[in-house]
């Protein structure tokens, strides 16, 4: 289905959420007709962020607006659609737009499985009725299931579409790019020369695919890297819980702007234990790349004041390979919690490749290697 047929059965005028392949026929057109105007579409930092604006929106206009998001979203919105917008409370309308990762009989990567099993379960479990679309579903029968939904939206409840792949189709293109010049492919290989032998934790997406081939490439094993395939936002917490009970052993966490402000909450943590074993990278290209390159705030946010107001005692920024080098070699010579933040451009090669390894095969050698190098 055309993606402009969708919306017009839809008949919402504000839009917000997270952004999803699965839904970049969505994003796209969101970004062509609003860009991130915060009157029509906000792209949000977490899916239970996007749910409080959507509420807001609601409580100022009496008008029902649309959240968006990947299935593996719907664990971030439970709580706010649970406690703030079903009947029972406030009873505030909304629609969703999930994109359905994983779903069974259709191959997908490992953290999107059983997120795919329980989609429209939890759906059903949170009294949220839905629809699911196809490729062949028309536009018809989205305005026929409107007709259902409108009444149910009256009442205060929400409603939902589930996207299966390909179902959304966008005849135009969106060019997302920056004038940061660095890739994040180089950047992890830099981090990967300076670190040695120390721990890696790196977030999902393309960072942790990145970081696989680049060790494949030294000719190097896997044990020293813990490569978060999904939970996005939680590298950083990860590597913290590491770095405390093991505070012999260096720990590198390399974090990507919108993973770290989907729980930004976790560098006020991190600077309050302040682990002086600890680097945290956080590759910053202002996107969400790994899924289409859609923008996020962090493009404008000064992280430097951020992560030094959490309490992380040396934290700088950097632009340029040269300055990279500087500050990871500085981060490695000292005793103190570190933050980087490295301006990146946007992209990544067509030919990127994904772990050979399975997501317990690499839990197991991690463990191993930091259990042998407790024992040196």
């Amino acid at each position: 289905m055309k993606i402009e047929d969708f919306l017009s059965a839809l008949g919402a005028d504000f839009f917000t959420g997270v952004p999803d392949s699965q839904l970049r026929a969505l994003c796209d057109c969101l970004i062509d007709r609003y860009g991130v105007n915060g009157v029509n579409h906000i792209i949000a930092a977490n899916e239970g962020n996007a749910v409080g604006l959507a509420a807001g929106y609601h409580l100022a206009t009496g008008k029902t607006p649309v959240v968006y998001m990947q299935n593996s979203g719907e664990g971030n919105a439970i709580n706010p659609i649970a406690s703030l917008l079903n009947e029972k409370v406030y009873g505030i309308p909304c629609i969703f737009i999930v994109g359905w990762r994983g779903e069974p009989g259709v191959h997908d990567e490992p953290q999107h499985v059983f997120q795919g099993e329980i989609t429209c379960k939890l759906l059903n479990t949170m009294d949220v009725r839905h629809m699911i679309l196809s490729a062949d579903t028309t536009r018809e029968e989205v305005e026929k299931k409107m007709a259902e939904f409108n009444p149910l939206l009256a009442r205060g409840k929400q409603v939902a579409f589930v996207v299966r792949r390909g179902a959304l189709q966008y005849g135009g293109k969106v060019e997302y790019k920056n004038g940061c010049v660095m890739t994040r492919e180089e950047i992890i290989r830099r981090v990967v020369a300076v670190s040695g032998d120390d721990f890696i934790v790196s977030t999902t997406g393309k960072a942790s695919r990145e970081l696989f081939e680049i060790r494949e490439a030294r000719g190097e094993g896997h044990g020293h890297d813990f490569l978060t395939v999904g939970s996005m936002g939680h590298a950083s917490s990860i590597a913290l819980s590491v770095a405390l009970q093991r505070p012999d052993a260096k720990i590198w966490v390399i974090d990507g702007d919108g993973a770290a402000l989907m729980h930004m909450g976790s560098l006020a943590v991190v600077g309050a234990y302040r682990p002086r074993n600890l680097v945290h990278i956080v590759v910053n290209n202002g996107a969400h790349e790994t899924v289409g390159g859609q923008p996020t705030v962090m493009g404008s946010a000064d992280l430097v004041k951020v992560a030094k107001g959490c309490g992380y005692e040396n934290a700088v920024s950097v632009a340029c390979c040269e300055d990279l080098d500087d500050a990871l070699k500085r981060a490695k010579a000292k005793n103190e919690l570190s933050f980087i933040e490295v301006k990146c451009a946007i992209g990544a090669r067509d030919d990127l490749g994904r772990p050979t390894t399975t997501a317990q095969d690499n839990k197991r050698a991690f463990m191993e290697t930091l259990k042998c190098a407790d024992a040196k």
